[in-house]
C-alpha cells in the first residue's frame, strides 16, 4: 500500500468516529499516533547502537509493547488503556536532564485522544504499525506525505493559519542558503515548513560528512505558541531524520521581555511567516520597548527578529501589505529596520497566495543585520498565464519563482537590473515618503487603488471594527460555556 493511500485509509477509519469531529481533530489524532510509532522505531535503533541507551518511554507503554500486535487489545479495553493509562503516565513523564523525555511530555501536555470507538481505533494503530520508520525509503516517502498532509490543515478551519505554502518556504530557503553550524531561527515555526525546507537544503547541498551532519543537528531553534502546530513540528522533525527535536519549543516568543534577550541567543539566520492580521493578548506588548509597543504580532515579531540577527545575520520574512504602508508604530519599525538592517529585497506576492486562509496582499522581506539600507529592491510576482488566482488545487510553487531566481543575481546580488517585474528605489526616497515601503511597480500602468491616506484610514476603522466583532464572539463564548 503506498504512503497516500495509507494517509487517506486512516482518514475513512475514523470518519464514522462520533467522537472526531472534522479534519483538525482528525489530524491531531493521528498525528500522536504517528509521534508514537516514530519514537519507538527509533528507539530500537538506539538500543541496537547502544547498550546503555534506555527509551524515555516506561516499557508497557512502548509502541512495541501495546499496538504492534495487530490481534491485541481493542474495543473498551484499549480505550481504557489510552485515556487511563497511556496519556496520564506520559503527559507526567519523568524528564530530569532527558531531552527525548522532554519532548514526549511536551508533546502530550495537551493532547487528546478524541476517539469513541475502540475497535475504530485499533484498525487505525494497525495501519501505522504497518510504516517502518527505519527505513530510510519509507520515512522519506511518508515524509513527504506528511508534508501534504500538513497541507491539508488549509482546509481544518483555523489550522490553516499554521501552514505556508511549499513553494513559498523553498524559494526563501534557498535564497537565503543556510549552512550547517549557522544557527537558524523560526520563532513561530507552525508545523516546521521553514525547518524542514532548510534541512533538505543542506542535505542536498553541504551535508557530504559526519560532521557536516553534526552540525545541521546542531543548528535549528524553533518556538511555537499552539499545542497542535508543535505537536505536528516536533512529528515533522523526527521525519525528516533530527534526533533532538527538543529545541522546537511549546511557548510564545514574545511572552518574554525584548531586553533579556542577549547577545548569546542571537542567531545567524531567521526564516518565519509569523502570524498576522492577530492580536496578541493584553500585556504582552508591555515586554517590548515604548516605541515599539503594539498589540499586532507581526510588527512586535519584526522587532524582536532585527534584535535576535547577529552582526552579518540575514532573514527572509513574509508580511503583509499593512506592514508596508502602516503609520505610528510600524513607521518606527521601518525605520528602525533600514538603520540597522540593509534591507536588499521585497518580493510582492499576489493576494491569492495564502488562500483560503488569508486572501491579503503578502510580502517576503530579505534582510541583512549591520549596515544601513541604501537601496530596495522589488520584484513582482505575477500569477502565472491562463490562471487567474492560486489555489488549493492549483498552489504557488518553486517553478513558479524560477524568473525571480534568475533574476536575483547570486550569492551577492550583483548584475540586478530593472525590468517589467523588478524595480530599484533609493532609501532616501523611502525615508522622504515617511518610510512607505509600499512601492508600486513603476513599468506598469497599475490600476488606481484612490488616496492612500483614505485607503489607510479605511483600513484601520475596518481593523477596529473586526477586533469588536471578535470580542463580542469571545463573550459569548465565554458565557455559553458557563451555562
Amino acid at each position: 500500500m503506498s504512503m497516500r493511500t495509507t494517509i487517506k485509509s486512516l482518514q475513512k477509519i475514523m470518519r464514522p468516529d462520533i467522537g472526531v469531529d472534522g479534519d483538525a481533530q482528525r489530524i491531531a489524532q493521528l498525528c500522536w499516533m504517528f509521534f508514537l510509532k516514530i519514537i519507538d522505531d527509533q528507539d530500537q535503533e538506539l538500543e541496537l547502537l547502544s547498550d546503555k541507551y534506555r527509551s524515555p518511554i516506561p516499557e508497557h507503554l512502548q509502541w512495541r509493547n501495546w499496538a504492534a500486535d495487530p490481534e491485541g487489545m481493542t474495543g473498551d479495553p484499549l480505550l481504557t488503556f489510552v485515556n487511563n493509562d497511556l496519556f496520564p503516565s506520559l503527559k507526567s513523564v519523568s524528564a530530569n536532564d532527558n531531552k527525548r523525555a522532554r519532548v514526549v511530555r511536551s508533546v502530550f501536555s495537551k493532547a487528546t485522544n478524541y476517539m469513541k470507538s475502540g475497535q475504530l481505533l485499533r484498525q487505525v494503530v494497525n495501519a501505522i504499525d504497518g510504516i517502518d520508520f527505519n527505513d530510510l525509503a519509507q520515512r522519506q516517502h511518508f515524509g513527504e506525505m506528511y508534508e501534504q498532509f500538513l497541507n491539508d490543515l488549509q482546509s481544518a478551519g483555523n489550522a490553516g493559519e499554521y501552514y505556508t505554502p511549499r513553494g513559498v518556504t523553498s524559494f526563501m530557503t534557498k535564497m537565503i542558503d543556510p549552512k550547517p553550524g549557522e544557527t537558524l531561527l523560526d520563532p513561530a515555526c507552525g508545523t516546521g515548513g521553514f525547518l524542514t525546507c532548510a534541512i533538505r537544503h543542506m542535505k542536498e547541498k553541504y551535508v557530504k560528512r559526519p560532521e557536516d551532519e553534526a552540525g545541521m543537528q546542531k543548528s535549528f531553534r524553533a518556538v511555537e505558541k499552539k499545542h497542535l502546530p508543535h505537536m505536528l513540528a516536533v512529528t515533522n522533525m523526527l521525519l525528516h531524520g533530527i534526533e533532538d527535536p527538543s529545541f522546537v519549543h511549546h511557548d510564545n516568543t514574545l511572552a518574554r521581555p525584548y531586553v533579556s534577550w542577549g547577545t548569546s541567543e542571537r542567531v545567524d539566520i531567521v526564516l518565519t511567516n509569523p502570524p498576522f492580521g492577530g492580536r496578541e493578548e493584553t500585556g504582552i506588548e508591555s515586554n517590548f520597548p515604548q516605541h515599539f509597543r503594539t498589540r499586532e504580532t507581526a510588527d512586535l515579531f519584526l522587532a524582536l527578529i532585527i534584535r535576535l540577527l547577529k552582526p552579518g545575520g540575514r532573514a527572509a520574512v513574509v508580511l503583509p501589505d499593512g506592514s508596508l504602508f502602516g503609520e505610528n508604530v510600524k513607521t518606527r519599525l521601518k525605520e528602525h529596520l533600514l538603520e540597522e538592517c540593509n534591507l536588499h529585497t521585497i518580493v510582492r506576492l499576489p493576494n491569492s497566495v495564502f488562500k483560503p486562509y488569508a486572501s491579503i496582499g503578502t510580502n517576503l522581506l530579505f534582510f541583512e543585520k549591520g549596515r544601513a539600507t541604501r537601496e530596495i529592491w522589488y520584484w513582482e510576482h505575477l500569477v502565472p498565464q491562463g490562471q487567474k488566482h492560486y489555489s488549493m488545487t492549483k498552489p504557488i510553487n518553486m517553478d513558479h519563482f524560477s524568473d525571480c531566481m534568475e533574476w536575483w543575481g547570486g550569492k551577492n546580488r550583483k548584475g540586478r537590473v530593472e525590468c517589467e517585474r523588478a524595480w530599484k528605489v533609493d532609501a532616501e526616497e523611502i525615508k522622504a515618503h515617511g518610510y512607505n515601503l509600499d512601492i508600486r511597480n513603476p513599468h506598469t500602468e497599475g490600476e488606481d487603488y484612490g488616496d492612500p491616506e483614505v485607503l489607510l484610514r479605511e483600513l484601520n476603522e475596518a481593523e477596529t471594527d473586526v477586533n469588536s466583532v471578535r470580542e463580542q464572539l469571545k463573550s459569548a463564548l465565554a458565557e455559553a460555556l458557563l451555562r
